[in-house]
């Protein structure tokens, strides 16, 4: 017999950090930063790590000490059966924690590409973000590419080859590849996030290493022609009634913006908010944000980046990050409270937004 703990008073909410992807460490992060703000008076915190090897854990200690989580955890299973809509201890199979929300603060494979998605779907748990749809073509930036160009998104030209294409047509690829886009190339693991594995390449030899290198993270590899352009962020909350941020520029304090020009504290990479843009060009941004929202299915929130080139002030889709850092240097929570959200505000929209499509799914008859 299963015996489901419920509180009349507060919604019982998860905050799922850490995962089977590169950014564990980032997403741990920005699950530090969700907890020190999350308001405590309506909600009961249940935290809940997930290993780099998949081991689900309840984490028990102090939510500053994140980093240290796995010393103060214990082995849970979260049932794929919506009858338990919740957690279970393995040491306490009977007992049932039973979950009103979720939020799952991770970042990357196995993260927003779906997969935690198709997990909570299962359990019957309403969560924060996209659905599994939204969440699966934004990950896949040649997938979603080809969506945003069906819909007349302006982006920057394209090509894209899979691991076994590359194994058995290299010459081939190569050729196409600077035919196509010239040189410099920027070539990216299609499935990735926080530019993790991303390359500039100047000739021939490079671009073989950047093809080699992506193909470490994924099995398709996406290679963009270069855009001198001003790196622009526009954040989106909302289901159906979009909210769209005044957008804010980031200058790279590397060649690009990669993964150390993010994170690393040696590296300064000056943001502002608002951009330094003409107030046309910012709102021509805000409009092809909530659009590009819309043609990839998003819900709850997204980051849509787009580049504006220096020559012409022409806007073009860069990516869509459909569970953005939440980090304290990172962008979304950022532009949010620029528009006088701030991060409690903020976290509280979006369980409501989670709850709020949750329950207009479930009202569907079949």
């Amino acid at each position: 017999m299963r015996k489901g703990l419920t509180y009349m008073s507060k919604l019982n909410a998860a905050i799922i950090f850490g995962g089977r992807s590169n950014e564990h460490d980032v997403s741990i992060q920005s699950a530090k930063t969700v907890l020190a703000n999350v308001d405590q008076s309506k909600y009961n915190i249940h935290m809940i790590g997930i290993t780099r090897q998949g081991q689900w854990l309840l984490y028990e200690g102090d939510p500053a000490k994140l980093e240290a989580w796995q010393t103060a955890s214990r082995p849970i299973v979260l049932p794929p059966d919506p009858t338990f809509k919740g957690y279970f201890l393995l040491e306490d199979p009977t007992t049932v924690v039973n979950l009103d929300v979720a939020f799952p603060v991770m970042h990357g494979t196995y993260a927003e590409d779906g997969t935690i998605q198709s997990v909570l779907e299962l359990c019957g748990i309403p969560y924060v973000g996209s659905e599994v749809l939204g969440s699966a073509a934004a990950m896949d930036k040649v997938v979603a590419k080809q969506i945003c160009g069906y819909n007349g998104i302006p982006q920057c030209k394209f090509d894209y080859c899979e691991a076994h294409e590359w194994a058995a047509s290299q010459d081939e690829i190569i050729a196409r590849f600077e035919e196509a886009l010239g040189y410099p190339i920027f070539v990216k693991p299609a499935n990735m996030g926080s530019s993790v594995g991303i390359s500039k390449a100047k000739n021939r030899e490079s671009l073989i290493e950047a093809i080699n290198t992506a193909l470490i993270y994924d099995r398709k590899v996406i290679a963009e022609e270069f855009v001198d352009g001003r790196e622009i962020e526009c954040a989106v909350l909302g289901n159906t009634d979009l909210v769209a941020s005044i957008p804010g520029e980031v200058v790279s304090a590397n060649e690009f913006y990669d993964y150390k020009a993010k994170y690393d504290d040696d590296f300064d990479s000056p943001i502002y908010i608002p951009a330094k843009l003409d107030e046309s060009i910012m709102e021509e941004v805000r409009r092809w944000a909530k659009k590009t929202y819309k043609a990839l299915n998003c819900k709850g929130l997204s980051r849509v980046d787009f580049f504006v080139t220096r020559s012409e002030g022409k806007v073009l889709l860069n990516e869509v990050n459909t569970l953005p850092g939440f980090t304290k240097i990172s962008m979304y929570p950022m532009l949010m409270m620029n528009m006088g959200i701030s991060c409690q505000e903020l976290i509280d929209k979006l369980f409501e937004l989670a709850i709020e499509n949750a329950s207009s799914k479930n009202s569907i008859s079949f």
